[in-house]
């Protein structure tokens, strides 16, 4: 093992942590219950004054809805931080959680999740007893 990939490593993690929590405000946990597969559109409203970041997701979601994890991907950053600047956009009605038209097999799919997210966010400490 080659020792400059030990501090060098770290170092990055180190810088990784710090962007998280400057990009968050500090904040770790979302307001809305939002999965990977939550596909994000365009909301009501414009944002206003919000970070770089947020203006890129807003972007991103106003060419076409996108998944939360594909915006994580496109920003490079962690879910947990793209989680929190998500529901952030969804309270200022910058995004939205669309709900697709009846179309098919996969349209009902995607009726049945958009319901399964409202029903998450309504009901957060509440667990399934289907196995």
């Amino acid at each position: 093992m080659n020792s400059r990939s030990g501090p060098s490593t770290s170092a990055d993690e180190a810088a990784s942590i710090v962007r998280l929590y400057s990009v968050t405000d500090g904040r770790t946990r979302p307001r809305h219950n939002l999965t990977l597969h939550t596909v994000l559109g365009p909301g009501p409203r414009p944002p206003r004054a919000v970070p770089e970041e947020s203006e890129r997701i807003v972007r991103l979601c106003q060419e076409r809805g996108r998944p939360l994890v594909e915006l994580a991907g496109s920003l490079r950053l962690h879910v947990a931080a793209v989680s929190v600047l998500v529901s952030d956009l969804i309270d200022a009605g910058a995004l939205s959680v669309p709900v697709p038209e009846r179309s098919g097999e996969s349209g009902e799919v995607q009726t049945l999740l958009a319901i399964s997210a409202a029903f998450k966010r309504r009901f957060p400490g509440a667990r399934s007893k289907a196995g």
